[in-house]
């Protein structure tokens, strides 16, 4: 792969996923628009990622099964419209219903992984996946600074009209840039549907991968819909703008990623996700302890961001090694898990700050970090006891 393919696919999978995230700092202005509480407000956000799980069980097989490089123009077009409908929402409902067909659409950006996976060579393809993962990841961080911004200067809908033009920018750019990349097998698509379940059913890695995703990405999108209302209340009392700014932070943190690729060429990738589950659940104690102070507040969001976007970068270079032909379907599973964890944050993100203040919502994710670390644990004790039982067998025979 040559390194302008490399960043244009970083690029384009940093501007997609960035629509499903505009939201989540104009979460405020939206709400006093539209007459809605917190918990009301959490659920349009919780829709995009809702949208975004549906987009990949039904869009993201499609990658084994057609011609990739037409699908992910298709589907850029199919973005622009979503955004257009968010840019001329007249209510609430109309709002929702944009940001879900924006989050499904958005799944192209999990037909480009995988292409980029499968393009490159298998030596490099853990720094690879990390340098376009790390296009996503700051896609995602920066998308809260530039709605943040752009949002209070000159108001919510022109984040979504500048959206939809760039989708279909990147739309003409695919079509130009990339080589046709055929399919590699030829079926139906009940059959292609079922075959996930089977290749879920076939590897305990691949179902292991999945379920700390969504533990985790559940924490790293309910501190980002919850982080506007903090900054709103004392001691900050910020506005949309520098809800935004925080994205920064978060960007600054994304340079993680490639390091994470190679780590996990270099070492394998079970220590990553260690030290990922281990980051964040420091980041949040950090959180808990010195939220309302604004170095506590900081460096507990570096460190859930190092942590969430290592644990993805590792998680991604695992599955992506099991059944090569099916990196599609297996990317399909892992992300609608994925997803699920991010809807699942959306929601009780805000809830749990309406309910319980500041350490209600921190509550919420502290418990699923130490479940994901038990679980990650116990997964590595029966692996160890597994690799034990088939080195003594190897020797008796």
């Amino acid at each position: 792969m040559s390194r302008r393919l490399v960043w244009l696919l970083a690029l384009t999978t940093g501007c997609v996923v960035a629509n499903i995230y505009y939201v989540q700092p104009l979460l405020a202005d939206i709400a006093r628009e539209f007459g809605l509480s917190r918990p009301q407000i959490g659920v349009v956000a919780m829709l995009a990622q809702v949208g975004t799980g549906l987009g990949m069980l039904f869009f993201v097989p499609l990658g084994d099964k057609y011609e990739r490089r037409g699908l992910i123009s298709a589907l850029l077009v199919a973005e622009a419209v979503a955004c257009a409908l968010a840019a001329t929402a007249t209510n609430a409902l109309w709002l929702s219903l944009a940001c879900f067909f924006v989050g499904g659409t958005a799944a192209t950006v999990h037909v480009v992984v995988p292409l980029a996976a499968h393009l490159a060579p298998p030596k490099e393809r853990g720094r690879i996946v990390g340098t376009v993962l790390s296009g996503l990841l700051i896609g995602v961080l920066l998308a809260r600074t530039f709605s943040g911004i752009v949002g209070a200067q000159y108001g919510w809908r022109t984040v979504y009209w500048f959206a939809s033009a760039l989708m279909l920018t990147l739309a003409v750019t695919i079509r130009l840039s990339l080589q046709p990349s055929r399919p590699q097998l030829s079926m139906k698509w009940t059959a292609l549907m079922k075959s996930i379940g089977s290749l879920a059913r076939e590897h305990a890695t691949l179902r292991e991968a999945a379920l700390l995703a969504c533990l985790l990405f559940m924490t790293f999108s309910a501190l980002w819909t919850t982080l506007v209302f903090l900054l709103s209340t004392p001691p900050y009392h910020y506005g949309t703008t520098v809800a935004g700014v925080f994205g920064l932070l978060g960007a600054s943190s994304a340079s993680a990623a490639p390091i994470v690729g190679r780590m996990s060429d270099r070492y394998g990738p079970e220590r990553s996700i260690l030290v990922a589950i281990v980051s964040t659940l420091v980041g949040y104690v950090a959180l808990l302890l010195f939220g309302r102070h604004l170095a506590g507040l900081i460096a507990g969001i570096a460190l859930i961001d190092v942590g969430v976007q290592s644990g993805h970068v590792a998680n991604q270079s695992r599955i992506y090694s099991l059944v090569p032909e099916a990196r599609s379907r297996i990317n399909t599973f892992y992300m609608v898990a994925f997803f699920v964890g991010g809807a699942l944050g959306s929601y009780f993100g805000p809830l749990g700050f309406d309910f319980g203040g500041w350490p209600g919502f921190c509550a919420i994710p502290l418990a699923a970090l130490v479940f994901a670390l038990g679980y990650f644990m116990l997964a590595e004790r029966n692996r160890r006891s597994a690799d034990d039982s088939t080195m003594r067998l190897r020797r008796s025979g």
